[in-house]
């Protein structure tokens, strides 16, 4: 089952390089460095600039790398110009206080814009997953009820992109579903989440997280053919992003 717990276990191996980025807070990133060190989540670096960073990333000099608290304007602006990338995607991996653990995306305001955009990150995300051992299943979001059809135009898009996206999903053989607006039941039933746009998936994400102190171990770059795992400035410790990130290096493998 998909869970802090599964994600730990598949982290440890002490060999695989790992890098990790500092700003300010250099002693946080480097007390969770040594713990993740020591617990057997590979053999972490830290790095203060975000583009020598990605570039050794690229270079194979890491098998993953971990943002840590360096800004993210510079981080994905790096990304974009090693990798040739238009746009960064990213799923983020979250678990509500009390609740289950899932994927969710899109987590930037810039991502999952439109209909093609939401196709692509579920097949690269369905693709990882499954790479993790977990069989996706997806919940498409919108901003209503089936009963709310005709209310606004915007809400009726989301709407219509929900159930066309869950149809196309289930041709590919991903199993999906349109879940309307009923996050609650969504977070119940689905392993992979995908919001309306990148908007509201960043305020859902912020809401969980930071408001309602959920745990967010990091958000995984899909468009790479690395592992780069995307964190928040405010977490107390990367300890959880840097096992992430070494799960993902052997998933990969």
């Amino acid at each position: 089952m998909l869970g802090p717990d599964f994600i730990l276990a598949k982290a440890k191996s002490a060999d695989r390089r790992i890098g990790i980025g500092a700003a300010d807070d250099l002693d946080r990133v480097e007390a969770s460095v040594s713990i993740a060190n020591s617990s057997g989540y590979g053999r972490s670096r830290v790095y203060r600039d975000a583009v020598e960073m990605v570039k050794d990333l690229r270079m194979g000099e890491l098998e993953a790398a971990v943002r840590g608290s360096l800004d993210t304007n510079q981080v994905l602006k790096a990304i974009k110009s090693e990798f040739s990338l238009p746009s960064v995607q990213r799923m983020a991996l979250l678990q509500p206080r009390n609740g289950r653990m899932f994927f969710f995306a899109p987590v930037g305001v810039d991502e999952g814009w439109t209909y093609e955009q939401k196709l692509e990150l579920v097949t690269n995300g369905a693709r990882l997953m499954r790479q993790m051992g977990v069989e996706p299943k997806v919940g498409f979001l919108s901003g209503g009820r089936k009963g709310d059809q005709g209310r606004h135009p915007a809400v009726d898009r989301t709407m219509e992109d929900a159930a066309k996206l869950a149809e196309a999903c289930t041709k590919l053989g991903i199993e999906a579903s349109d879940q309307q607006i009923l996050i609650e039941e969504a977070a119940k039933d689905c392993n992979l989440i995908i919001a309306p746009d990148g908007i509201s998936g960043n305020l859902i994400f912020r809401t969980l997280h930071f408001l309602g102190e959920g745990r967010a171990m990091g958000a995984v770059v899909l468009n790479i053919d690395k592992v780069f795992v995307d964190t928040s400035r405010a977490k107390a410790s990367y300890l959880d992003s840097i096992a992430m990130a070494s799960a993902l290096v052997g998933a990969r493998k």
